[in-house]
């Protein structure tokens, strides 16, 4: 095993170095017997790629697709032989495109001849495709659910036939999520996933449809469960399908006839629905896969810029128990790949060594051309009989069909059938069987269902039935023009060669390399080798004719003009160019070489190289040339580069310096016409300044405002107490009143907004006390700064039965007064406590008189800076003994809090000279008021109080 891995390793880096260095298309041929390892190998072959080649996201997107696209054609298009536990049931041709630096970056496949009959019947032994088992192994519950299947696979008809449901090498469930996996990195949507099962599912469905005749002979649907699935899964009407199962519907003289079906014909009906469902579907993946593969050049759009490698795995030589049309085609095909070998390898090598004048000893091989002419010859091959007996009128059979080959080719040397074979031959030969002696030994072949599978029919209303489903796949498989195109379609014979002939034109434009897969033996065990086995498959393979062409010939060949490119740096005389003919050129080369006469011999064309140690010598050679020459270049381009690394920069560094030089005088002019041009508007808006507003003052005005705004801006206010405010240009007047205005109320909102209610309560006494004295009294200024407090009294500092007498009445404010008696004006220190309610002179312990403040009718004070003040009391309150006259140290203070606790502020009197008061009963008392230097008050001659009161300096 790994030997043959190094195999296939070395031939895929052999073509990968070709590809690389040639620039020349490669493929590589992989061959052999069913289950010699052709798969695998073409697996190893795309996993050495994905390893060894460059790779970048882009790469490594392409590389996982080109190896996920393995699992699922293997699962949709492989499945369990008797030869083989993972036989491929389709052929497949490879192309993976590589960049200019060697990287994937694309693929394409071609796909030949499902067999399609795998899905109806399988030999006892062998197995369905894959998908099917691996669905109802690995499927989710959920997703068998939606699909109605269950996971017995004996549950489905078209899945017991071989008798062979589960394989101890096969793991159906792991393989089932390599699969899915696989579907998701290709590029699937998780609905196209859905459709494709559906689809899969409803051909299981369709194995499990049955059928009974009625009166008539007619046959009729038994299973109508199995229908609503199809119906379900396939996007179609439950009951046209029916009708379509058991009817068939035809196209005589431009009318449509319907007839029913009988038994055997519902069945070939609704195999034939079941094989092209899954034919179609196989086919719509491989173009999905394609698409997912399809490089797209984003650079060079339409340009070729790949060059392609292809691999060829196709299904090998297979002689069966039981071999039919597909084991035919197979066998063709096979037939034409060994052909193109021959081609390529034996008879072009010898061809060639013959037309260069090369001395050579032909040997001797078996051509199979002589075979595939008996298959594809017009007219006379067996795919041409066997088209023309399924287009031929009349009851055309599988009998039929063999006569005809009887009749037309009994003479060839490679057939023979019953009628055609001598006595002993014919025991091993069947009345309705033909024998083929193929390149790889003889095959019997079974001409029952030949017709049938090459017409490969379906009726017409399951097509119609099929082109209506809204399944999207089914939809895009059953193309709607097929039932209005009135040419027959070719076919399945024909269609094949058609695929194979375009094959082998692939194959012959590119640069081949081969892979002969050895079986070593038939019960696929391991560490077994069968040497009767393997010797067949060399002889059968013409791999020893091979052995002895390349032993005999020549390794390597080249055309002269090509060797002597190549190679002309080895000689003085031929280096740097050789002016003769390239025949002259080559034979002084190799003579400086010192080729030996046996080491090679010269054509009329090409020059032919014995050994590939006088090739391998002769590249060594070049590569230490290589080196040399590379170092002396390296010197001479690396002064080169330098010159003209430095006439480049100094050219540019010329140009950026004009350039920028350039720039800067552009600049600097336009610079001082903006200058000028402002200028000029400034001076003209200056001497139209007093005019309205116009073009020719527009710009001075903007200018002003501007100014006069940014000055503003740098110069508001600080806070409300100040008045400074730029003086504004007359066209800014009213604006700046107005924002002036707003400016301050901003400010003014801005420290409403900071301060407390303490310290809100404090404003609004300054600003009752404002109203009461600015301007009238004397010593009102000297108040503005003062803080007022709360009370100028501690409770401590007022006698506890005077706050027992108080109760429960709030203490609000408390000062210390002097009372003046109201007949000798004696003065008492007193104390004055201020209530919610009433105003109350307290002596010690004692309450002296409590002036409620409803009894309170106003208070009076002089204009001077004397602390005296005069509460007015109701007179005719029996319990008052008249006016209180006092003085405070905070004057302003006591009668600005007992105006607003009395809520008497409009009662305040401020008076000039004298003041009159209620001394008792009927009787007055006059308090006159003088300015003096200090203050003094003192009973006066005439009995009245007399107040002197300090001047002030200010008010």
């Amino acid at each position: 095993m790994k030997f043959l891995l190094t195999c296939d390793y070395a031939i895929a880096d052999n073509s990968y170095r070709s590809l690389r260095t040639e620039r020349k298309d490669q493929c590589i041929l992989i061959s052999g017997e069913s289950g010699a390892g052709k798969t695998e190998a073409t697996k190893k072959i795309l996993q050495y790629y994905a390893v060894t080649c460059p790779a970048s996201q882009q790469v490594e997107t392409v590389k996982d697709r080109l190896l996920q696209s393995n699992p699922v054609l293997e699962a949709f298009g492989n499945a369990k032989t008797l030869r083989n536990d993972n036989s491929s049931r389709f052929g497949k041709y490879m192309d993976v495109q590589f960049d200019y630096r060697g990287a994937p970056v694309g693929g394409h496949i071609l796909n030949y001849l499902l067999e399609k009959s795998r899905v109806v019947h399988q030999n006892h032994g062998e197995r369905n495709f894959h998908i099917f088992y691996q669905l109802l192994e690995g499927g989710e519950e959920d997703l068998l659910r939606r699909l109605g299947l269950e996971k017995n696979p004996q549950q489905y008809h078209y899945l017991v036939k071989g008798h062979c449901a589960r394989v101890s090498s096969i793991n159906d469930k792991n393989e089932w999520k390599i699969m899915r996996r696989a579907l998701s990195i290709i590029g699937f949507s998780d609905s196209e996933v859905e459709d494709l099962l559906s689809i899969v599912a409803s051909v299981l469905h369709m194995g499990n449809v049955q059928f009974a005749v009625d009166e008539q002979g007619n046959s009729q649907v038994t299973t109508e469960n199995q229908i609503k699935y199809l119906a379900r899964l396939l996007a179609v009407e439950g009951s046209v399908l029916r009708d379509a199962l058991t009817h068939k519907k035809i196209i005589a003289k431009g009318e449509e006839l319907v007839s029913p079906l009988n038994l055997e014909q519902a069945a070939y009906a609704r195999d034939a629905l079941a094989k092209a469902v899954y034919g179609r579907t196989f086919s719509w993946l491989v173009n999905k896969v394609n698409k997912s593969l399809a490089y797209k050049d984003e650079k060079f759009p339409g340009w070729r810029s790949t060059t392609v490698l292809g691999l060829l795995d196709i299904y090998g030589f297979e002689v069966f128990q039981h071999n039919s049309f597909e084991q035919f085609c197979i066998n063709y095909c096979n037939e034409k790949l060994q052909q193109l070998f021959i081609e390529l390898t034996l008879k072009s090598e010898q061809e060639e060594y013959e037309s260069e004048g090369i001395a050579w000893e032909p040997v001797q091989y078996f051509n199979n051309k002589i075979i595939c002419d008996l298959v594809e010859e017009k007219f006379k091959g067996i795919i041409s009989i066997l088209d023309e007996e399924c287009l031929r009128p009349g009851d055309a059979t599988d009998t039929t069909f063999l006569e005809k080959l009887e009749e037309t080719v009994k003479n060839h040397p490679h057939f023979l059938t019953h009628k055609l074979a001598d006595q002993k031959t014919r025991k091993s030969l069947g009345r309705e069987e033909f024998r083929l002696s193929h390149y790889a030994g003889d095959v019997t072949y079974s001409v029952a269902g030949f017709l049938d599978k090459n017409n490969d029919l379906l009726f017409r209303n399951l097509k119609e039935t099929m082109c209506n489903s809204e399944n999207p796949i089914i939809n895009q498989c059953f193309d709607r023009t097929e039932l209005t195109d009135k040419k027959r379609p070719e076919t399945a014979a024909t269609q094949f060669k058609n695929s194979l002939s375009k094959l082998m034109e692939i194959l012959m434009s590119k640069e081949p390399s081969y892979i002969r897969c050895m079986k070593p033996n038939d019960a696929k065990q391991a560490d077994r080798f069968d040497e009767v086995l393997i010797r067949h498959q060399v002889k059968y393979l013409g791999l020893m004719e091979n052995l002895r062409v390349r032993r005999a010939g020549f390794a390597y060949r080249r055309k002269y003009e090509v060797f002597l490119q190549r190679y002309k740096s080895l000689c003085p005389e031929t280096w740097p160019t050789w002016d003769g003919r390239p025949h002259d050129g080559v034979a002084v080369l190799v003579k400086h070489l010192g080729y030996k006469p046996e080491e090679y011999k010269m054509g009329r064309t090409k020059i032919f190289i014995r050994f590939p140690k006088t090739l391998f010598a002769t590249e060594d050679a070049l590569e230490v040339r290589k080196q040399s020459l590379a170092t002396k270049m390296q010197a001479t381009w690396r002064g080169f580069y330098r010159r003209k690394k430095f006439l480049t920069m100094k050219h540019s560094a010329i140009i950026i310096q004009s350039w920028w030089r350039g720039t800067l005088g552009r600049r600097k002019a336009a610079k001082r016409k903006w200058a000028v041009e402002t200028i000029r508007r400034f001076i003209k808006g200056f001497i139209y300044r007093n005019h309205p507003r116009c073009p020719e003052n527009e710009y001075f005005l903007d200018y002003i405002r501007y100014s006069f705004l940014m000055n503003l801006k740098r110069n508001l206010p600080k806070n409300v107490l100040d008045k400074s405010w730029p003086t504004p240009p007359p066209s800014l007047s009213e604006a700046s009143q107005l924002l002036r205005r707003l400016c301050l109320q901003n400010m003014v909102w801005s420290y409403c907004k900071r301060i407390s209610p303490e310290w809100k309560q404090q404003l609004e006494q300054k600003v009752i006390a404002s109203e009461i004295f600015k301007g009238k009294k004397d010593n009102y200024p000297q108040s503005v700064p003062r803080l007022f407090i709360n009370t100028r009294l501690g409770k401590e500092e007022i006698h506890n039965k005077v706050l027992q007498a108080l109760e429960n009445e709030a203490l609000k404010y408390a000062v210390p007064v002097v009372k003046y008696d109201r007949r000798g004006y004696k003065a008492r220190p007193r104390q004055l406590l201020l209530t919610q309610s009433a105003a109350i002179v307290v002596e010690e312990s004692r309450i002296k008189q409590r002036i409620d403040y409803t009894n309170l009718t106003g208070i009076s004070v002089s204009s001077l800076s004397d602390n005296l003040f005069v509460l007015h009391v109701h007179c005719e309150d029996n319990k008052q003994k008249g006016d209180v006259v006092l003085q405070s140290d905070h004057v302003i203070e006591t009668l600005t809090k007992t105006a607003i606790l009395a809520d008497k502020i409009n009662n305040v009197n401020i008076n000039q000279g004298s003041i009159k008061f209620t001394v008792g009963q009927g009787k007055e008392g006059i308090i006159d008021f003088i300015s003096g230097s200090e203050l003094l008050i003192a009973k006066a001659k005439n009995g009245h109080l007399t107040v002197v009161a300090p001047r002030l300096n200010s008010r």
